[in-house]
């Protein structure tokens, strides 16, 4: 949140993007997907289909219902490229322009139901897809702070929630807590070039 807090103004001039939560949960996502490949597989008949690459579909609401286009090969996009991608595609499907092939072979989807003020949801899988990731709204919540003398302390924190809906054919509940612990991981420390 500091991140984009000191970088959007900036941000948006230098690459004409607005800078979203959503690239840094992305970004996340698809680095903890590289760690764990049964998060990015999906069922064929009675086996397990490991894919290649990370097709990464972001859920639009639109005003009859939602779409999920496909960000293909998103493992191979920098932070603005992904943040673009995502720009363009819901830009596009607010306008009715995507095509066919734009909104399938996804192989893992974020959906935000934070954008309507809720705090979690409970999403439902886009079969074939083994997971989907829900992301909360922001909210600022009292949370207690251990400082490095082991001493707690309440402070104020943005605080989000993510929820993970998942094919228990194809990840357990432990895969899923790891992956969960990761993209956490990978959000509080994060440390990669935004552009």
């Amino acid at each position: 949140m500091r991140i984009r807090e000191k970088e959007k103004s900036k941000y948006e001039q230098r690459n004409g993007v607005k800078l979203t939560y959503m690239p840094f949960i992305s970004r996340a996502v698809i680095a903890t997907l590289r760690k764990m490949p049964i998060v990015n597989a999906s069922m064929e008949g009675d086996a397990i289909r490991y894919h290649k690459n990370i097709n990464l579909g972001i859920a639009v609401a639109l005003d009859w219902g939602l779409i999920v286009p496909v960000i293909r090969q998103a493992e191979d996009k920098s932070f603005l490229g992904i943040a673009r991608a995502i720009v363009d595609l819901a830009e596009r499907a607010r306008a009715k322009k995507l095509k066919p092939d734009e909104v399938a072979s996804g192989t893992f989807t974020i959906t935000n139901p934070g954008i309507f003020g809720e705090q979690f949801g409970t999403p439902v899988i886009n079969q074939p897809e083994s997971a989907i990731l829900g992301v909360g709204g922001l909210f600022k919540e009292a949370t207690v702070v251990t400082d490095e003398n082991g001493s707690d302390s309440l402070a104020i924190r943005s605080i989000i929630r993510l929820t993970l809906g998942f094919d228990h054919r194809i990840i357990d509940g432990a895969d899923a807590g790891r992956f969960m612990a990761e993209v956490k991981k990978y959000l509080e420390n994060w440390n990669e070039d935004i552009g």
